[in-house]
């Protein structure tokens, strides 16, 4: 390979990023880039290019548990876009993802810095002709308004939920006027298990009658991350085409690893993470207050041959949902690193220095399990091959020599 010199806008393009972002890349070290001795124009070497690129592509083309899967270049969006646990699954299976969204500043950073690009902000304030074409929409949308313990907990402080809860419930319209404007070949939505029955089912229905009335042609199933991850965490998955096309959503593993394949040996594990004296008391008080009330709220101590119970937002707080017993010591929380193998992230996946424990607790709380949805994307992917046109896009290679030759 000539390791020629490319332009700023002629990188930008090559790279599927705006001007502004390389820029951003250089400042931040991320991506530096040249300045030519003669002209002091800036420039990228098409080697460095590469290296990047692969960087950022690496783990791509194989299934979730390590076969090759067919390859079907396209093009995604990533919606409510978190950390990024959906684009690593449809990056594995082949999607190139030209637009993200998100609204939270620390899951921005997290995002940034596994796939070098900041997310755009707030998605009810970008106009659906400034997001770039795509073949897939993919989005997680607010889980909390339909969950059971955010209804709960809304229901007892008063406040609205579902499609009335003022600042997340109608999130899914703006999923609906996107499809409308772009007509995406597909789309994979996630959300919570619960969403199927809040409100007696009139919620799923607006969603379902929505989506068919854009043309879709829906499925969709509730799937349990037990089979790939030591969690118990269903979630339902709605996947729609824009055809009448034969769709099947994959047989997950009935079994999967234990916890204690993700745990870290107690010796390495700091002692930030052990319950202070004054919060187990107070746990072990709460629990027996409602065992005593016929019911069974408070903390589980996880069995480590076992799975644990589904990973929340609110971890934070206190743990209580997963503790890991320790011996001579209180319980103690997950740690961070371990939060994100219990949710399938691979192990290229970081957490930037300025997020708190706080933060990457919540962002693993509100994410997808990667492995669940990759399964997903292939499904996707083959029905892609079985009943669409070949989705053709020029490789990289192609695209400098066009950029090249502009």
């Amino acid at each position: 390979m000539r390791n020629r010199k490319l332009t700023v806008s002629q990188a930008a393009r090559v790279l599927g990023r705006s001007v502004s972002t390389l820029r951003r890349y250089d400042r931040r070290g991320i991506l530096r880039a040249r300045r030519d001795p003669i002209n002091q124009y800036r420039y990228y070497a098409e080697s460095e290019l590469v290296e990047f690129k692969l960087r950022f592509d690496a783990g791509r083309g194989v299934t979730a548990e390590g076969s090759a899967v067919p390859r079907a270049e396209f093009r995604f969006i990533d919606l409510f876009a978190g950390v990024g646990g959906m684009r690593f699954a449809f990056e594995k299976v082949g999607g190139s993802c030209v637009f993200s969204s998100e609204i939270d500043r620390f899951a921005c950073r997290t995002y940034e810095a596994n796939f070098g690009e900041t997310p755009a902000g707030d998605i009810t304030e970008i106009p659906a002709s400034e997001i770039p074409g795509h073949d897939v929409l993919v989005a997680g949308f607010p889980c909390q308004p339909f969950s059971l313990a955010g209804v709960s907990k809304k229901n007892s402080l008063d406040r609205p939920h579902g499609f009335d809860d003022p600042t997340q419930g109608t999130l899914f319209f703006d999923i609906k006027r996107i499809l409308a404007h772009h007509r995406p070949r597909a789309f994979v939505l996630e959300n919570v298990k619960h969403l199927q029955n809040h409100d007696r089912g009139q919620t799923f229905g607006v969603i379902r009658d929505a989506l068919e009335g854009l043309g879709y042609d829906l499925h969709y199933r509730v799937l349990d991350a037990a089979g790939f991850v030591p969690q118990h965490r269903e979630r339902i998955f709605i996947v729609g085409f824009d055809r009448a096309v034969p769709f099947s959503f994959p047989d997950l593993p009935i079994e999967g690893p234990k916890l204690a394949r993700i745990l870290a040996p107690h010796e390495e594990v700091d002692d930030r993470y052990t319950l202070s004296d004054h919060l187990w008391q107070y746990l072990q008080n709460y629990a027996e207050k409602h065992r005593k009330k016929g019911n069974g709220f408070g903390f589980s101590v996880a069995d480590r041959d076992g799975v644990t119970r589904t990973l929340s937002a609110r971890y934070h707080k206190d743990g209580s949902e997963i503790l890991i017993d320790q011996p001579g010591k209180n319980p103690r929380r997950l740690t961070p690193e371990e939060c994100r193998r219990l949710m399938g992230f691979p192990d290229r996946f970081r957490f930037p220095d300025d997020v708190s424990d706080t933060q990457r607790y919540r962002q693993m709380g509100n994410a997808v399990v990667v492995p669940v949805v990759q399964r997903v994307a292939e499904q996707v992917v083959e029905t892609f091959n079985e009943h669409y046109p070949p989705l053709t896009q020029p490789s990289l290679f192609d695209e400098i020599e066009e950029s090249s030759a502009a």
